[in-house]
């Protein structure tokens, strides 16, 4: 019998032998807008990738015009801009630029719209995988959100110990916010940071270990302990906190190909957790040949793929 998404899916994250390699393919409201029919076709072109898409089904508009939010200030008072419509924003405004603003600043409470909870358990019955995502930033990008780049990277240096306690408030937010999904069951916790720099990791392994290592924990180790997976998206170069990232419990890593190297993941990564590789958008993908894109994505899955499973890709 045929595996359905959702057991492929997990298979091969607990490399335990698969029937194929998956694959997500994704675009930005920004290219569906500019492209608008021509992608569609091209989208309807491809079942195995989008199986599930129908005719009309985007709006290319979404975001768009008077629908763009160009402005805004977000639930833990960071004040965001977004310049560019159907792209992400940029935070200009940071509500911990100044520390004596802990004495009044408040995190926001969690919740969890029970639509969300029954929306698993539906997924599950479809044979689809039950997920739960964090919102992008999650953890140590909410730091600099908070506190500015600059007076982040002075605390990290500095050993501030407000800085920890800011880092204890952050996650126990999580922490809470995740408890009811737990207690529902999921298949999968969605995680992403951007950790890392073209050529290390942002936080050196060190700080990484001492500061953000034992708040991951916190998030991370009690999916693990109810069998869910945890996917971490950590864009950049991060061979130098890879084991780290690995120990926080994340189960399936999403490194970026060039920028890390393939056979660096391959001596690394490979067989520890399930790569899910992120496919170079920096020069095949937008400037190679179809050729070019061939080759790459074969060299991954000879170096990194296996039988049991352990590899999946995005692009």
């Amino acid at each position: 019998m045929a595996l359905t998404t959702r057991e492929n899916y997990i298979r091969n994250a607990w490399m335990q032998g698969h029937e194929w390699i998956p694959q997500n393919v994704a675009f930005s409201q920004a290219y569906w807008h500019e492209a608008r029919d021509d992608l569609e076709t091209i989208v309807l072109r491809h079942p195995v990738l989008f199986p599930d898409y129908k005719p009309g089904q985007t709006d290319f508009d979404k975001g768009m015009g008077a629908d763009h939010v160009a402005h805004k200030v977000d639930d833990w008072g960071c004040e965001w801009i977004y310049p560019i419509p159907g792209l992400d924003g940029q935070v200009v405004g940071h509500p911990l630029a100044d520390w004596a603003a802990m004495d009044t600043w408040k995190p926001p409470e969690p919740s969890v719209d029970p639509e969300r909870l029954k929306d698993l358990t539906d997924k599950r019955a479809q044979g689809n995988l039950a997920s739960v995502g964090l919102e992008h930033g999650f953890l140590f990008m909410r730091l600099f959100y908070l506190r500015g780049f600059d007076a982040f990277a002075l605390d990290v240096a500095n050993r501030d110990p407000r800085l920890t306690a800011l880092i204890n408030v952050v996650a126990t937010y999580w922490e809470r916010y995740l408890q009811p999904f737990l207690r529902e069951g999921i298949d999968l916790l969605v995680a992403g940071d951007d950790l890392g720099t073209q050529t290390a990791s942002i936080v050196g392994p060190k700080h990484f270990s001492r500061l953000l290592l034992p708040a991951y924990r916190r998030i991370f180790v009690p999916a693990r302990l109810r069998d869910a997976h945890v996917y971490l998206h950590h864009d950049g170069y991060v061979m130098d906190i890879i084991d780290d990232v690995i120990l926080s419990g994340v189960s399936i890593v999403n490194p970026q190909d060039l920028v890390n190297g393939i056979d660096n993941l391959a001596s690394a990564v490979k067989g520890r957790v399930c790569i899910e590789i992120d496919i170079d958008r920096q020069s095949v993908m937008p400037y190679g040949s179809p050729q070019d894109v061939r080759d790459l994505i074969k060299e991954e899955v000879v170096k990194l793929g296996s039988p049991q499973g352990g590899l999946s890709m995005i692009c």
